[in-house]
C-alpha cells in the first residue's frame, strides 16, 4: 500500500468564542480560505496541485452550511477545479478529514490532499444545528441521551476522579500552554489572521489563562450539576442507565472544561511523487487510523477503546509510543486514559491542551495531530498518537511516526 505523508500541518491562533473575542468578525469561509492559502503558499503549491480539500466542521449551519469546503476552496487561491468535502464526526471532525485524506493517498485516489477543519463557535453557537440524538424522543428517550458535561462528571463517578484532580490537571495545561507559547513551540505552525489591510488580528492563542491557580479553580461552581439533578434531571437518566451508580459527582465547571473558541488548522498530506514533485520532504508518516463506537451515554471514553483497537490491528503497545495528544474536552476524559493505561502524564498533552487553548470543534483533530508531530520533532522522538473523544459515544485515533 502507498504511504501517506505528512508535508506540513499549522494552524491559527484559537479566539474567545464569544463576541468580543478577536476573530468574531471573521467568518468561517475567510478563515478555512485564509488557512488554506497558507498551506499553498508555505510549500509553494501550484493551485491544482491537490486532489481534494477535506474540511470538517460541527455546526454545519448557517455561514458553516452548504459544504463549507467547497465555498472555501472558492474563496481561496487554490484553483476552483479543486473539489471539498465537508465532514462531521462531532470532536474529531478534522482528524476524521486528515485521516480519510490519508486513507485516500493511500488507496491511490489521488497523490496529495489538504485536510482540516474550522468551526467559529463564537458565530455559529454549538448545537444550533438541532441533532436528533438530542432532540428527537425516539432516539434520545432510547438511547438515555444526558449532554456531554453530565457525562464527563459520569466518568469521573465511575472512575473515582476528583474535583481537586480535575482542577489540577486544568491548572496544569494552562501551565504547559503559557510554556509552549514562551519558548516558542507553536512558532512553525501558528500563522497570524490578519485584516483586509494586512494588519494583524491575532496572533497568539487569547483563551488561555496562565495565572489560573487551585484556588482560583475551587471557586468555580460545578456547571452540570443544577441540569442534572433539576429539571430535566439527567441525573437520574445516567442512574437509570448505571443503577449502581448512587450519586452523579459533579466536579466539572468552566475552568476544567474546554474552552469555546474560534479557530481553523490544515494538514499537507500526499505521498512519496507528491513530496518529489513539488520539492517538499516529509515530515511523517500516517502509520494507521481507527475509529470505534461505544456507550453514546457515558459517550466520552472513546480514547480508550480506539487507542486499543489501533494498538491490536498494528501489533503495538502502548510503551511503542513516544508522546501522546488526547483532547482535553473534560480533564476527566484525560485522567481516564492515563489510569487505563498507566501512562506518564509528562508524556500527554505535553504542551496543554484544550482546557487552556480552547476546543474548535471542526479543527481541533488536525490541531492535535500538527501539535503532537511539532512536539516529537522537538524531543527528537519517533512515534506518537493522538486521539479524541467524540459526542454521541465515539472515539478516533491517529499514529504518526516521524520519517
Amino acid at each position: 500500500m502507498t504511504e501517506a505523508y505528512i508535508y506540513d500541518a499549522l494552524r491559527t491562533p484559537r479566539g474567545k468564542g464569544r463576541k468580543d473575542g478577536s476573530l468574531h468578525e471573521v467568518t468561517s469561509l475567510r478563515l478555512s480560505a485564509l488557512t488554506m492559502n497558507a498551506i499553498k503558499e508555505r510549500n509553494n503549491l501550484e493551485g491544482h496541485a491537490v486532489e481534494d480539500v477535506i474540511w470538517g466542521n460541527v455546526t454545519q449551519v448557517m455561514e458553516q452550511g452548504g459544504c463549507l469546503a467547497r465555498s472555501a476552496v472558492l474563496a481561496s487561491d487554490l484553483d476552483e477545479s479543486i473539489p471539498g468535502l465537508s465532514i462531521n464526526r462531532f470532536c474529531a471532525s478534522g482528524m476524521e478529514a486528515v485521516n480519510l485524506a490519508a486513507n485516500q493517498v493511500r488507496g491511490g485516489a489521488g497523490d496529495g490532499y489538504i485536510a482540516g477543519g474550522v468551526e467559529m463557535m463564537g458565530r455559529v453557537p454549538m448545537g444550533s444545528d438541532g441533532a436528533a440524538i438530542a432532540v428527537d424522543p425516539s432516539i434520545a428517550i432510547d438511547g438515555y441521551f444526558v449532554p456531554q458535561g453530565i457525562s464527563a462528571d459520569i466518568i469521573a463517578t465511575e472512575y473515582g476522579f476528583s474535583r481537586d484532580q480535575a482542577d489540577a490537571l486544568a491548572m496544569e495545561s494552562q501551565r504547559r500552554a503559557a510554556q509552549a507559547w514562551e519558548e516558542g513551540r507553536f512558532d512553525k505552525s501558528v500563522i497570524s489572521v490578519k485584516d483586509q489591510n494586512g494588519l494583524t488580528i491575532l496572533d497568539r492563542d487569547e483563551y488561555m489563562r496562565p495565572g489560573t491557580d487551585m484556588q482560583s479553580l475551587g471557586s468555580l461552581n460545578p456547571a452540570f450539576q443544577m441540569m442534572g439533578e433539576q429539571m430535566p434531571g439527567f441525573d437520574k437518566i445516567a442512574m437509570l442507565k448505571y443503577p449502581h451508580l448512587e450519586k452523579i459527582n459533579h466536579i466539572h465547571h468552566a475552568g476544567n472544561s474546554s474552552g469555546i473558541v474560534d479557530g481553523a488548522a490544515a494538514v499537507l498530506i500526499g505521498n512519496k511523487e507528491f513530496g518529489e514533485k513539488h520539492g517538499l520532504k516529509p515530515r511523517a508518516r500516517i502509520k494507521a487510523t481507527a475509529k470505534i463506537g461505544l456507550d453514546p451515554t457515558i459517550m466520552l471514553t472513546g480514547p480508550v477503546p480506539v487507542t486499543q483497537k489501533i494498538m491490536a490491528d498494528n501489533g503495538m503497545a502502548i510503551s511503542d509510543f513516544d508522546l501522546f495528544e488526547v483532547n482535553e474536552a473534560f480533564a476527566s476524559v484525560v485522567m481516564r486514559f492515563q489510569q487505563a493505561f498507566d501512562v506518564d502524564p509528562e508524556l500527554v498533552n505535553v504542551n496543554g491542551g484544550s482546557i487552556a487553548m480552547g476546543h474548535p470543534l471542526g479543527a481541533t483533530g488536525a490541531i492535535i495531530i500538527g501539535t503532537l508531530l511539532d512536539e516529537l520533532e522537538r524531543q527528537d522522538k519517533e512515534t506518537g498518537l493522538a486521539t479524541l473523544c467524540i459526542a454521541s459515544g465515539m472515539g478516533a485515533a491517529t499514529i504518526i511516526e516521524r520519517v
